[in-house]
């Protein structure tokens, strides 16, 4: 078996998280290539294409998905271009909430119109706001303000800005962000491995590394079990191609509100950091045995 593992060029040094999983790889007898996802590749040449670092995607988003197109027609690609195409655009959370799955109370914004921010949280009640772009990541162009004057009026100027060319989302700015953090799942063929939870520095809400943040091990609840399961549950039935019945790997990211209710935050299905560090070698030979699993069931199909 080989497989190509798609990331970016100058990926930082840093980042060495998915090392264990490229030596359990090894120990398996898969041999795999990284390689970035807009090289000069023949991903023909492998059985399987497995998405991990490629983390420059949003800022040349067409791109990327002409990448996805060319490399879905030439071998296996996990996660599947439907449930990237469908995972790449934050509407996807809308989309889960009017199926039943809890998601922070939200007000969607969307291009081309104009919006007032003080008549938004006055018909909310909501006494501070996030705002965030629907296609995005490591925290790109989010607002967190209150309800003073200068707070509206940074979020107006904020949405006057990004408004004519980007879908944004408005939501009660859940404080518990700063202290307990937010937490996340790291699923295997719809299966939980391991949990983390990400805490940012003082006075801070972004949850990224980038920033400063520091992460942990951390078990899920079971509210925060069922609720990923409602979620991978809906994608494996809508967006999932014909014979397929699992994602190969998900990450369910989960905030919480003052009484501990968790709220779906993100549903991330593309380029997840997986957080070996925190599920160990038990984690990286579950992905191995996933990825094992999911070759034998496409040749029987």
């Amino acid at each position: 078996m080989k497989i190509a593992i798609a990331t970016r060029h100058n990926l930082p040094d840093w980042e060495q998280d998915d090392q264990p999983f490229f030596q359990a790889l090894t120990g398996a007898g898969i041999q795999h290539d990284v390689v970035p996802w807009d090289s000069n590749t023949a991903w023909g040449d492998y059985d399987l294409c497995l998405i991990r670092t490629t983390w420059d995607y949003q800022e040349r988003f067409s791109e990327f998905t002409d990448w996805i197109k060319s490399v879905s027609q030439q071998t296996r690609l996990c996660n599947p271009e439907s449930v990237i195409h469908w995972n790449s655009h934050k509407s996807y959370l809308r989309e889960l909430e009017q199926n039943g799955i809890q998601i922070a109370p939200s007000v969607w914004l969307e291009h081309g119109q104009a919006y007032n921010i003080k008549t938004i949280m006055a018909e909310k009640g909501w006494k501070s706001g996030f705002i965030k772009p629907l296609i995005g990541a490591n925290a790109r162009e989010c607002c967190r303000f209150d309800n003073s004057q200068q707070g509206l009026a940074t979020a107006q100027a904020h949405i006057d800005r990004l408004i004519s060319d980007e879908d944004l989302v408005v939501q009660p700015y859940l404080s518990t962000v700063e202290t307990f953090g937010e937490t996340s799942g790291i699923f295997f063929n719809n299966q939980f491995s391991h949990g983390t939870r990400k805490v940012p520095v003082q006075g801070d809400f972004r949850v990224q590394d980038d920033y400063g943040a520091k992460d942990y091990p951390y078990q899920l609840s079971d509210d925060e079990v069922d609720l990923a399961n409602k979620a991978m549950g809906y994608v494996c039935d809508h967006y999932l191609p014909s014979g397929q019945n699992h994602l190969l790997y998900a990450r369910v990211d989960f905030l919480h509100d003052a009484d501990g209710t968790p709220y779906l935050n993100e549903m991330e299905l593309i380029e997840p950091s997986l957080f070996f560090r925190h599920g160990g070698k038990k984690a990286c030979d579950t992905l191995v045995s996933a990825i094992q699993t999911t070759k034998k069931q496409w040749s029987n199909t």
